[in-house]
C-alpha cells in the first residue's frame, strides 16, 4: 500500500512514543500518518517485562532519570503523568498488579498495552504503515508552507507540515533497531550526546567467571554501588558474568575501568552476627553459616577465596592455604575481615554486553536544542523528537514507557 501525498503530522517510529503521539495528535483534530520499517508495530511493548509490558511506575520522579539536563523531563512527566496512563488502562479495562517498588504489569499479557495505543489511534483515524523504510528527509522552502517537510520511502514520497522523530535507540537491533533517528538529528544540525548501551548485563573476564562458575544461575539481593549511585536488588550470576535488576540498573552510570562495591548482605551486620553464632554455636563451620544466609554454592566461592581455595572447572580443590575452621577458632580480625569480603565485595567488570541485550540507549540528540514544553527542535520549526532517542533514559521499572508516553503527549499538542 503506497502512502497519501500529503498529510498535516508524520510520524516515524511505530513504538511506544510513537503511537502515543499519533492517538494523541489525531484525537485533536490532526491528519496523522505513522510509518515504521519493521513488519509490525510496538515490537518492544511485546517483549517487554517478560512479556507482560512493566508499562509505568507508581513513583515517577525526575531523578529516575539521566540526562545532560537533569530539568528537561520536568515538564513532560507532569503534563502527562503515571496517573494519566493508569486511567487509560482502565478505560480499556486491563488487568494489572504491582510486582514490586512501583512497578505496574499487565496480569495477562503485553498485547493489551499494544492493543490500547492501537485502538486510541484508530480512534482518532491515526493511519499506520509498516513495512514502510525511510529513503531521505528533506526541509522545504518557506513559500511551499504550510508543508515542510518532503520524505521519500519505500512506500512513496509524501510531504508534511510537522515530523515526528520517534525511531528509539539502538538496543536489541534483532527487534529492528537502527540508527536513523540519529542521522536525521545530525542532518538538521542536532548535536548528539554520547551513546552507549544502558540497562544492560555485565560482563566478567574468564579467570573471573571460572571463580564463579558454580554460581551460575544463582541469585541473591544485593545492595551495589558505583560512585555516589547504588541499587537494592537481585543480581543474578550468568554464563557471561552479572545480570539482573540491581546490574542492569548500575550498568546506567557504570563507565569501563570503573569498580562496582556489592554487598551481598546488604540488610545484616555480619560481624556481629558471626561474633553472636561464636558462643550460641561454636562447632560450626564458617560456610555452613553463610550458607544458611547466601546460597550454598555463592557461599562456598566466596569463602574458598578467603580461604585461599583453588578450585578447577569441575569444582575439585587444587590447593588450600587455610582449611575452613569451626567458628569460635576466628580471630577478631579474621572476623572483620570475613564480613568486610560479604559486605563489600569490590569488582571491576570486562565490559558489558552491549546493545545485543541493552534495553535502551544512554545518550542521544541534545535535549538543551529541543523545548522542553513542545518536544520541538529550537531552530527548525515543525521538526519534533520524542522518546528514546533524545537524551533522556530511564530507571528500570517502567521509567523508559513512561518517558515515552510523555514526550509522545507532548508533541501531540503542537505537531
Amino acid at each position: 500500500m503506497t502512502l497519501p501525498q500529503q498529510t498535516q503530522v508524520l510520524i516515524i517510529g511505530a513504538g511506544a512514543a510513537g503511537l502515543m503521539c499519533a492517538a494523541v495528535a489525531g484525537a485533536r483534530g490532526r491528519q496523522v500518518i505513522l510509518v515504521d520499517h519493521a513488519n509490525k508495530v510496538g515490537k518492544k511493548i511485546l517483549m517487554s517485562g517478560g512479556g507482560r509490558c512493566n508499562f509505568t511506575n507508581l513513583d515517577v520522579l525526575p531523578k529516575n532519570y539521566l540526562s545532560a539536563n537533569e530539568h528537561f523531563c520536568k515538564s513532560a512527566l507532569a503534563r502527562f503523568t503515571q496517573w494519566d496512563f493508569i486511567g487509560l488502562v482502565l478505560k480499556h479495562g486491563i488487568p494489572y498488579h504491582e510486582k514490586k517498588l512501583g512497578q505496574l504489569f499487565c496480569d495477562n499479557k503485553a498485547q493489551d498495552i499494544l492493543n490500547l495505543l492501537l485502538d486510541e489511534c484508530a480512534q482518532a483515524g491515526a493511519d499506520i504503515h509498516t513495512h514502510c523504510e525511510i529513503l531521505s528527509v528533506a526541509a522545504l522552502t518557506e513559500d511551499q508552507l504550510p508543508a515542510r517537510y518532503k520524505v521519500s520511502t519505500s512506500l512513496g514520497t509524501i510531504v508534511c507540515e510537522s515530523l515526528v522523530i520517534a525511531t528509539g535507540g539502538l538496543s536489541i537491533p534483532t527487534m529492528g533497531a537502527t540508527g536513523i533517528g540519529y542521522q536525521l538529528a545530525e542532518q538538521f544540525k542536532l548535536p548528539l550526546k554520547p551513546r552507549s548501551a544502558g540497562l544492560v548485563p555485565f560482563t566478567l573476564a574468564p579467570d573471573q567467571l571460572q571463580q564463579f562458575s558454580a554460581c551460575i544461575g544463582n541469585a541473591v539481593e544485593v545492595n551495589i554501588c558505583c560512585g555516589e549511585h547504588s541499587f537494592t536488588e537481585n543480581m543474578l550470576f550468568t554464563h557471561r558474568g552479572l545480570s539482573g535488576p540491581a546490574i542492569l540498573q548500575i550498568s546506567s552510570y557504570w563507565q569501563p575501568g570503573q569498580t562496582l562495591v556489592i554487598n551481598l548482605l546488604p540488610h545484616m551486620d555480619l560481624a556481629s552476627y558471626l561474633t553472636m553464632q561464636q558462643q550460641q554455636r561454636p562447632k560450626v563451620l564458617l560456610t555452613t553459616f553463610i550458607s544458611e544466609l547466601l546460597t550454598k554454592n555463592i557461599a562456598q566461592c566466596f569463602c574458598d577465596s578467603f580461604y585461599g581455595t583453588q578450585r578447577d572447572e569441575n569444582g575439585s580443590v587444587n590447593s588450600i592455604e587455610k582449611q575452613a575452621r569451626p567458628i569460635n577458632q576466628y580471630m577478631p580480625k579474621e572476623i572483620q575481615a570475613i564480613a568486610e569480603l560479604f559486605h563489600a565485595w569490590e569488582l571491576m567488570p570486562a565490559g558489558t554486553e552491549g546493545y545485543r541485550t541493552a534495553e535502551v540507549t544512554l545518550g542521544g540528540v541534545d535535549v538543551d536544542y529541543l523545548s522542553s514544553k513542545t518536544m520541538a527542535v529550537k531552530h527548525q520549526p515543525g521538526l519534533f523528537f520524542i522518546g528514546e532517542v533524545v537524551d533522556v533514559t530511564g530507571h528500570l521499572g517502567g521509567f523508559n514507557f513512561q518517558w515515552a508516553w510523555a514526550s509522545g503527549y507532548a508533541a501531540a499538542h503542537f505537531v
